[in-house]
């Protein structure tokens, strides 16, 4: 880095948390001025990242930019080393947006108000600094202090059983960390060379053995974060019991660091492994979409249902990153940027709901349309957009994703035709599952229980604000998916060209043991065998 620059990205971090670490000294006894001073200064850091990207970023570049690097602790080679590219760009953006819109979503916490601002402000330092890292070391880091706000988030914050679902999210993600630090060691040791870069790590040789298996460490640990069957069962019970605004950003945010984790680690870094792992992600991504869709019919509780909802979502994530096309891949990060808006909003309406009735069983509402229509209409637009329709960023980020693996010509015909129609199984049951969430919350017999005509007010002003600003972008990207796209589709293209530049030597090697006893569906042609041996020649 210029020493004349200025360090934009680790401004961009350092705010929130700096921020957070003066919360104590502002005199304030009821949490108006926190409150007032949390929102500014998420709202000043988001502003931060637009004027850096808009004036500093170069879209048409699939290199790192805004790189900094200095010595941070050098006696265990740890440097403050981060960077963005396209694939990280747009999620430190969504990032940005959906703490500054949940930051407002708490106006109205009351205990502990200090505490908690203070905790959403570290915890929001945490997930940018996991973005833009380009230090193993550093990302461990950062991937370990976002934890702890979390589990504080929910269990100060959240619902009845909020310590049984603050600890069990804790237990998960915790020992995931051990597989993302062992795994992280092994690659940093091995060989001749000891680097915590990333960078350097990607173009080391590994042997096979090792690379298979730290692939598979680092698939369980962000396989616990994204989520991924069977390492999903602490999200219903987070989702359940957080407060909305922790349900905003676990949804949001916390989820997109496993995809995120998958894509910058496991297929940048470890290119090999992923050849022989790709189809299992494939095969999990449709388990997961049929999965947490029929897990979501059987909830009755509002928030477990949205919860298993963004399960199923996630596996159209799992299914692009394995597609090995340029489309794929493309379509997988927009998922993720899609899915963090639309899940944003969905819980924020749930949180809306619930402070009109103060339930979260679908069973012990109805006809609420009656005294709430413009939140019947806000969460009907929002389902929409978790169900794909057209219009909707939904639709464009799923149907890349099926037109990315439908095309790809690394599998064998019969395989893709399992994993596409299998996937769409779960697609015609998501409008099922949120079409009759839609009809249980809000038509129906009226709960007497509930004095709706009495008690119950409709949206206010500040939730329409923030509900808006998630649901425009997402009709935008609906409407001009290149709002999105446009800013790492060459870094699409560079990663699905990496991924596939040692197909060709694998497949040379061993195509009847790679391709025929052991996933048994993947195949490439004999002449696109040759063809791609001869170009990497």
């Amino acid at each position: 880095m210029n020493a004349m620059e200025f360090p934009w990205l680790t401004a961009i971090i350092a705010l929130p948390l700096v921020a957070a670490l003066a919360i104590p000294l502002i005199p304030d006894k009821e949490g108006r001025t926190v409150r007032w001073y949390g929102l500014g200064v998420a709202f000043a850091d988001f502003a931060l990242m637009i004027y850096t990207f808009w004036y500093k970023y170069d879209f048409q570049s699939s290199t790192l930019q805004l790189i900094e690097n200095y010595p941070w602790v050098p006696q265990l080679g740890l440097h403050w080393a981060v960077g963005v590219d396209g694939l990280s760009m747009p999620l430190v953006l969504l990032t940005g947006l959906i703490n500054t819109l949940a930051i407002f979503a708490a106006w109205k916490v009351t205990n502990k108000p200090r505490l908690f601002y203070g905790l959403m402000l570290a915890m929001y330092s945490a997930q940018l600094g996991v973005f833009v890292a380009q230090d193993l070391l550093l990302f461990f880091l950062m991937w370990e202090i976002e934890l702890v706000p979390v589990y504080l988030l929910i269990s100060i914050w959240g619902g009845q059983n909020r310590r049984y679902a603050a600890t069990k999210f804790i237990l998960y993600t915790a020992a995931a960390s051990i597989f993302i630090l062992v795994a992280g060691f092994a690659l940093v040791f091995s060989g001749d060379t000891v680097t915590f870069d990333m960078a350097t790590l990607g173009m080391k040789e590994y042997p096979k053995a090792l690379e298979l298996l730290v692939y598979a460490g680092f698939l369980i640990a962000f396989g616990v974060k994204l989520p991924i069957f069977p390492l999903h069962t602490w999200l219903p019970d987070a989702h359940g019991e957080a407060s909305a605004p922790g349900s905003m950003i676990l949804a949001g945010v916390l989820l997109k660091m496993g995809g995120y984790a998958l894509i910058r680690i496991n297929v940048e870094m470890l290119p090999n492994a992923h050849v022989y792992f790709a189809p299992v992600l494939a095969i999990l991504g449709v388990v997961n979409i049929v999965y947490g869709a029929c897990c979501a019919f059987a909830q009755t509780n509002l928030k477990r249902r949205l919860a298993y909802s963004s399960i199923a979502h996630m596996g159209f994530v799992l299914i692009g990153i394995a597609s090995y096309t340029e489309l794929g891949i493309s379509g997988a990060v927009l998922q993720m940027v899609s899915h963090g808006l639309i899940a944003a909003s969905l819980f924020f309406l749930s949180g809306v709901t619930y402070d009109r009735t103060h339930t979260l069983m679908m069973d012990k509402m109805g006809g609420i349309a009656k005294v709430m229509p413009k939140t019947f209409a806000l969460f009907t637009a929002g389902s929409m957009a978790s169900l794909a329709l057209p219009g909707m960023s939904g639709f464009v980020g799923e149907l890349m994703v099926f037109l990315g693996i439908a095309t790809s010509d690394v599998y064998s015909s019969s395989f893709k035709v399992v994993v596409v129609l299998l996937s769409a199984v779960g697609v015609i049951l998501t409008p099922i599952y949120l079409l009759s969430m839609l009809r249980q919350v809000f038509y129906g017999n009226q709960n007497k229980d509930l004095h709706l005509d009495a008690v119950i007010s409709d949206v206010k002003p500040r939730e329409l604000f923030i509900t808006a600003c998630l649901l425009l972008p997402i009709i935008g990207i609906g409407f001009y998916p290149k709002l999105v796209t446009q800013t790492y589709d060459v870094k699409a293209v560079e990663l699905a060209a990496h991924a596939r530049q040692v197909l060709p030597v694998v497949a040379h090697q061993q195509p009847s043991s790679l391709y025929s006893r052991i996933f048994t569906a993947p195949t490439l042609a004999s002449s696109q065998i040759e063809n791609l041996v001869n170009i990497s020649k």
